[in-house]
């Protein structure tokens, strides 16, 4: 098993239309199969940063799903919204030891 978090540094004062526009998103992407476990913020560290969590069985099963939304039309009109909310993002992968 594996641990995505796609984590973004948010423009200042732009957090609560973030977190808005990412309800609407995870509506959106659910509906084409991928799950989002957890959404966190930040206490400490980097002001305004937003974590989306999920877990895959694996890699491929990851990327399938992933490649899923990106393919859907209204993923594009939505990350179009999203993005100048965003000064930065990066993504974290991880395997689940047992």
């Amino acid at each position: 098993m594996i641990v995505v978090r796609d984590i973004f540094r948010l423009k200042f004062g732009k957090a609560k239309e973030a977190k808005a526009l990412l309800k609407e998103g995870i509506a959106m992407i659910e509906s084409t199969g991928f799950k989002v476990d957890r959404i966190l913020t930040d206490l400490t560290g980097e002001y305004y940063t937003l974590v989306l969590e999920s877990s895959h069985k694996n890699l491929a099963e990851y990327e399938r799903i992933d490649n899923g939304h990106i393919s859907d039309g209204r993923w594009k009109i939505w990350y179009d919204k999203f993005i100048p909310l965003v000064e930065s993002g990066r993504r974290e992968i991880f395997r689940v030891v047992d």
